[in-house]
């Protein structure tokens, strides 16, 4: 197997400490304004990304309760407003305070890693002189519901023209292409890829008389299968059942077509179809419901993405990069210096200045590789925030504070929460995902294949895909066979038979126990066997790995098989989590339980409003 060059970017780590706040010298040595160093550019990291190592190892000791107890140094800053988290969420909230409070506002973000827009994660590339963009992260301006007024406001003031420009998407670069599915011999009995929408229909494709029998039976049979019952009752019972055990319980089909349709969830909720409610299965249009004569509307206990908003679907635009360009736009209206250019579409080739970002003759200045330990309220309404940088802990004090980092992680940094505020916030579950940017030499192998996209039921990595073919501003996508192509690959690492949370934890758990080189050997083995008919070799073809490991990755969103009050009723938990606590707030997707820009945005508003009632 060739290797493919990797830079481990060593400075960019925020290290854990040992003692009471005196780290080893080891430790001390460490240079402290990593982002000054020549060279200093996260985007262009290969490698293992997204929660990179060493940007989670003081936020565990924080989780072990390491910091606590401990005396915090006098703060040594001093600010309007200090927001934890530089992510969507947290960029919003600093954007808006200024905006509220004026320009001379001095403001201090902090982040754990070592680039700013928190799953809003830029991966750049150049191969043969050519600049090449991905996504590790947040897809797209895109979500089941319709952007609030506030969330539609902030995009435009941002200068993004979702409707103008839907040009920039050119679907002929993929005219003549098809969805695949592969199928691999551990799952299925052979290796096989069956270029079909309906892949059950080509000969080709190893599956039993049995189970292709009652694959077309699923996709063209209008039974009612309850008959008797209302919709509405029709709506209750699918509620209750996960949709795997409605094709096979309720449906009748063989056991044997669950292997092709259980990933099929995956890169909504990281879950397959055996945690995922069959109501929510209808909505998202699944086979198996043509008979059911069910109205449009959702049913109680219905998941947002299965509810379908015609003002939702045509508000979409797909950055290359994705929301990252999001970020960047924020970042440039908090540190102009940082970002140069004027426009969104400038924005997408410029470079930005990482050693500009925290300057002290700016007002707003956005702090990484600063992982946060402790927030702590005073008598007088300041709140006192202590992070780890460089080996060492530093306070900053703020007038006021939001907390726009995970749920579950705010309990361990604001202990004086009331203990059911403190409950409703480690209910959020993360879910765990990884983004993988494989950069080939060239599109060739897919071309031949006829194919720009594949399901892989079976993969280690459950789909993969030509990446968009967007061009913005001076940015151009490949055009060409021969031009170096993206392919971005989605693996979710859950764990089929357990609740959906439990799945989550035990695949945060794979994801931080999994090393690069495991990563690299499965993407490379996929790859040769999944394109082997179009000529494909990974050691040549193969030009650049970067992996966006997310072991806390999606915001949990509520499911009807395991939250009672989402189905019954009653108060859900993120309206408990989010409440004010004195002049700190807590904004992030979490807060919403809902998993899009627009839910990050919207709780930056409210949080930031908040405080400052």
């Amino acid at each position: 197997m060739r290797d493919i060059p990797r830079r481990d970017f060593l400075n960019g780590m925020a290290m854990a400490v040992g003692g009471a706040f005196a780290p080893p010298a080891w430790l001390l040595a460490l240079e402290e304004a990593p982002e000054k160093a020549a060279g200093y550019y996260p985007p262009a990291l290969t490698g293992l990304r997204g929660s990179h190592e060493g940007s989670y190892l003081a936020a565990h000791e924080v989780r072990d309760g390491r910091f606590l107890s401990a005396a915090l140094p006098a703060p040594d800053e001093e600010y309007d407003f200090v927001v934890v988290g530089g992510g969507i969420s947290g960029l919003t909230a600093a954007y808006l305070f200024r905006k509220l409070a004026g320009p001379a506002a001095r403001i201090l973000v902090l982040d754990n890693h070592d680039d700013f827009g928190g799953h809003a994660k830029r991966n750049e590339f150049r191969e043969g002189g050519r600049l090449v963009v991905g996504y590790g992260g947040t897809f797209a301006i895109d979500s089941p519901a319709p952007y609030s007024a506030e969330a539609r406001g902030l995009i435009a003031e941002l200068g993004i023209d979702v409707e103008g420009w839907s040009e920039a998407l050119d679907a002929r670069t993929h005219a003549g292409l098809r969805r695949g599915t592969f199928f691999d011999r551990e799952t299925f009995g052979a290796d096989r890829l069956v270029a079909a929408e309906e892949p059950w229909e080509d000969a080709a494709a190893p599956l039993s008389a049995a189970v292709r029998r009652d694959l077309r039976r699923l996709h063209r049979e209008r039974k009612d299968h309850y008959p008797g019952l209302s919709a509405a009752e029709k709506k209750a019972r699918l509620a209750r059942i996960s949709y795997a055990d409605y094709l096979t319980d309720v449906v009748g089909l063989d056991a044997g077509v669950l292997p092709l349709l259980r990933t099929r969830p995956h890169s909504l909720y990281g879950v397959g179809i055996d945690a995922v409610p069959a109501q929510d299965a209808w909505g998202l249009g699944y086979p198996g419901f043509a008979g059911l004569a069910l109205d449009p509307a959702p049913g109680p206990g219905m998941n947002h993405d299965a509810i379908h908003h015609a003002e939702a679907a045509r508000y979409f635009f797909h950055f290359p990069d994705g929301n990252a360009s999001i970020a960047r736009l924020l970042v440039r209206r908090l540190v102009p210096a940082a970002i140069p250019g004027t426009t969104a579409e400038d924005l997408v080739t410029a470079r930005v200045d990482y050693a500009r970002l925290d300057d002290a003759s700016s007002p707003a200045r956005i702090r990484l590789n600063s992982t946060v330990v402790r927030v702590k309220p005073g008598e007088a309404g300041e709140v006192d925030v202590a992070y780890v940088r460089g080996g060492r802990v530093r306070v900053a004090r703020g007038g006021r504070c939001v907390l726009a980092c995970w749920s579950t992680v705010v309990p361990q940094l604001l202990p004086e929460l009331p203990e059911r505020q403190k409950a409703a916030l480690a209910y959020a579950v993360k879910v765990p995902i990884v983004y993988t940017n494989v950069l080939l030499r060239d599109s060739r192998a897919f071309r031949k294949l006829g194919v720009h996209e594949i399901r892989a039921p079976g993969g280690y990595h459950s789909a993969l895909n030509l990446d968009l073919p967007v061009s913005v501003g001076g940015y151009r996508h490949a055009a060409r066979p021969d031009e170096p192509v993206l392919v971005h690959m989605v693996r979710t690492p859950c764990r089929p038979g357990l609740p959906a949370r439990d799945q989550h934890r035990a695949g945060r758990l794979e994801l931080l126990t999994t090393s690069f080189e495991t990563f690299e050997r499965e993407i490379r083995g996929q790859l040769a066997r999944t394109l082997e008919g179009g000529g494909f070799d990974a050691g040549r073809d193969v030009r650049a790995i970067t992996v966006n490991r997310w072991p806390h990755g999606y915001a949990y969103q509520y499911n009807s098989l395991w939250d009672p009050f989402w189905l019954e009723g009653g108060e859900p938990p993120c309206a408990v989590a989010r409440r004010p606590f004195g002049r700190i707030g807590i904004a992030n997707a979490d807060a919403a339980a809902y998993a899009y820009t627009d839910a990050a945005i919207d709780q930056a508003f409210r949080a930031v409003r908040e405080v400052l009632a």
